[in-house]
Order: C-alpha cells, then structure tokens, then sequence
C-alpha cells in the first residue's frame, strides 16, 4: 500500500513538473523602445536596421533557465508580410534568470535600409516606409507568445542611449512625397 501512494505521489509529482511553461504567467516586459539602429558602412553605402529594446523580468518564484525571444519587422502597408526578423537566446542554463531580476533584451532585424546619402535622409525619402515589430517569448518547450506589437520610431538609437548622452532629437519629419531627397533608400536583406 505505502509503495502505492509512493508511486502515486511520484507520478504527480512528476506531471506537474513537465507541464508546458506559460511564458505570461512567469515573465513580463517594461521600458519597450522599438527605434532605427545604424549598421557598419559598406562600400560606401550607410544602413540603417530597425531594432526592439525591452527588459524582461522574471515574475516567478523560480529561477528560468531557458527564454528565448524573436521579432518580427514588417512595412506600414505590407502588414501581412515578414519584412525582417530577429532571434537571441535571452537565458540560459549556464545564466539563469533569478526570481525578482531583469534583463534588457535586443533584437535587431536582419532587414534594412541602405543608402549613399546621409542616415537622416532616409526618413523623408518617397520610398521609405515605416516598420512595426512584434515580439515574442518563449519559455522552456512553451510556444511563442506574444508580448507586444509597437510601432518603429522614426530615430537613430535606443531611447537609453540618447537620454544617457543628453541628445534626445525628435524623429525627423515626413517629407512630402515630391520632395528631393540626396539619399535614395532601398530595403535590403543580408546574403
């Protein structure tokens, strides 16, 4: 009888331990700032790539051992279709996220603008469009969850960094759409 109740408390046990994590149960997102991240120059062309910054908190009562987070960056008009991506192992076994800690996370898209003239031009050129990203988390063997759907400021650099250094410029104003512009921005994706 004992040996029963010895499996019986073991089985339990064990189910409850192997139920899939939810990701919105045991973490949350703050300070979300989705903004235009300058890439290294390239044969005289600038880049610019949009980019996801958010700090991930651990809600729980145990430690997390295994968050990963994706982006998805699509065009204002092209809304049904994935534009760029983004992906990071957030935690891991070898650093474990403790119960009451945080992290910033950052996640740049793989897509990107690129022109000869100056990054500020590629705002108010006719063929740039504007980016939304979508964040997801994910927990253990859970499935991606989304965390949010925020639009991409039209600014270069984090909100962070800016404030840090003292320069925080407002987004750059649309051009209208006969204006000349001396950059001419085409989207790209990396080879």
């Amino acid at each position: 009888m004992n040996s029963r109740l010895g499996l019986a408390a073991g089985l339990a046990l064990a189910a409850t331990s192997c139920r899939t994590p939810e990701p919105k149960a045991l973490l949350d997102v703050s300070d979300v700032d989705a903004y235009w991240a300058v890439e290294p120059t390239m044969g005289g062309e600038q880049y610019i790539a949009p980019a996801v910054k958010f700090r991930l908190h651990n809600r729980s009562e145990t430690p997390q051992h295994s968050v990963q987070a994706m982006a998805v960056f699509r065009r204002k008009g092209e809304e049904n279709l994935s534009w760029g991506s983004a992906f990071e192992q957030a935690v891991s076994r070898k650093a474990p996220l403790a119960p009451g800690h945080s992290i910033p996370v950052t996640l740049k898209s793989d897509a990107r603008y690129h022109s000869q003239g100056p990054i500020e031009g590629m705002f108010g050129h006719p063929q740039y469009r504007d980016a939304l990203v979508e964040f997801f988390i994910r927990v253990g063997s859970s499935g991606w969850v989304s965390f949010g759907r925020v639009p991409v400021e039209r600014r270069i650099g984090a909100r962070s960094v800016a404030a840090e250094s003292g320069v925080l410029a407002p987004s750059p104003p649309a051009a209208s759409p006969g204006a000349p512009s001396p950059s001419s921005p085409s989207p790209s994706r990396p080879h």
